[in-house]
């Protein structure tokens, strides 16, 4: 179980990681001042390639549950996320971002029912701090329209994680294609705010095309199925505090390919993400252990009594005093003073044993006669 838990994290973390990239492709490959036109090129071709390849669309009231978690999962939450980036310094735009496993925390408890753990909100605290040791600077600062679309944001997630857990996947619907249908819905939702707020620029080169490319098949077609993976097989808190790596992974590339410094608080502040991180993994792990243990078999679910089987012919000796004895009852349990010349009456054979129309018993001592058809009176009488 411990196995099986760190493995889909280890796979689910994938999605945060390649995210935290993105901040390293769009400034290096794609066209300058185009944000918008990103998040579209990034969720909109990956959902219609992945929802064509299924060859299936949603049926009944999935229709609009796909509408709601694509807006919430990609199309609204991208519009936030980047108004947010441009009204605040690129640290304080994460850190709002990073209060979302607390906004999961309290949605799960009130959807899914799950209780609030101290250990859950340590995490979370700790992982917020570990952000803002990485990402704030000396220029940050604080914009109204900014805060508040980065909390929108931040709220948009949350509640696409815990209704995604909580509404799952339609039966018969595969992962990639339940991917490609939430792409598609939030990318038909970014491409016309995109068309009127940004347009389309004059000059694509080959650099840009391999970036758009990126964002689209890696950042999202892969990303996001991985992602919805852990949230099918994972608790949803502990899948959002796995968000925490994005922006541990856009220091260190920054560190890596942009020439960043790295300071000692930036240090600190790694360090506190991977603990939240692994806080939520082993927490996890455990309560999943104490989970199937507690789910094993109990006594007596073999059918089996307790005291072990009944012997044949035991029921008549429980019977009550005056009621019939049961079928296949002994006959050696009468009372030893009790008449013993007459025979015993023949009880009729249980509903479901038998041929439907049994053949009438012989005449005995002490028995009812079979009853006589017209035919043989007649024979009587004339003899």
């Amino acid at each position: 179980m411990k196995q099986r838990v760190g493995l889909d994290s280890a796979l689910t973390v994938l999605a945060p990681v390649v995210w935290g990239s993105t901040y390293l492709v769009t400034t290096q490959l794609l066209p300058p001042d185009r944000p918008l036109l990103a998040a579209a090129v990034r969720a909109l071709p990956g959902g219609l390639i992945l929802t064509l390849a299924g060859r299936q669309l949603p049926q009944g009231h999935w229709w609009w549950r796909i509408l709601v978690l694509g807006a919430l999962n990609i199309g609204v939450f991208f519009y936030l996320l980047f108004v947010a980036a441009y009204h605040l310094p690129g640290g304080v735009a994460a850190l709002v971002g990073s209060v979302q496993p607390v906004f999961v925390l309290l949605l799960s408890a009130l959807l899914l029912r799950t209780a609030i753990r101290g250990w859950q909100v340590w995490a979370c605290v700790l992982g917020t701090a570990g952000v803002g040791m990485l990402v704030l600077g000396p220029e940050a600062g604080l914009d109204t329209i900014g805060v508040v679309a980065g909390l929108g944001g931040a709220v948009c997630m949350a509640s696409g994680i815990v209704l995604t857990k909580h509404w799952g996947r339609p039966p018969g619907v595969g992962l990639l294609t339940f991917t490609g249908w939430q792409l598609a819905a939030g990318g038909l939702l970014i491409a016309p705010v995109t068309l009127l707020g940004e347009g389309l620029p004059d000059r694509v080169t080959w650099t840009n095309l391999a970036g758009f490319a990126y964002l689209s098949l890696v950042g999202a077609l892969l990303a996001y199925a991985v992602w919805f993976r852990g949230i099918e097989r994972l608790p949803a808190l502990t899948v959002s505090l796995l968000g925490f790596a994005s922006p541990l992974a856009a220091t260190i590339l920054g560190f890596l390919f942009l020439r960043e410094g790295l300071t000692l608080i930036q240090g600190v502040g790694a360090v506190a993400v991977v603990t939240a991180v692994l806080l939520a993994q082993r927490s996890t792990a455990r309560e999943a252990r104490v989970a199937g243990g507690a789910a094993g078999p109990s006594p007596g679910s073999t059918g089996v009594p307790p005291d072990g089987p009944v012997a044949a012919g035991a029921t008549a000796a429980t019977a009550p005093p005056g009621s019939p004895p049961a079928a296949g009852a002994a006959t050696a349990t009468a009372p030893p003073d009790g008449p013993t010349a007459a025979a015993p009456t023949h009880p009729l054979p249980p509903p479901e044993a038998g041929p439907a129309h049994p053949a009438a018993p012989p005449t005995e001592a002490g028995t009812r006669p079979a009853a006589q058809s017209p035919r043989q009176t007649t024979e009587r009488e004339q003899s």
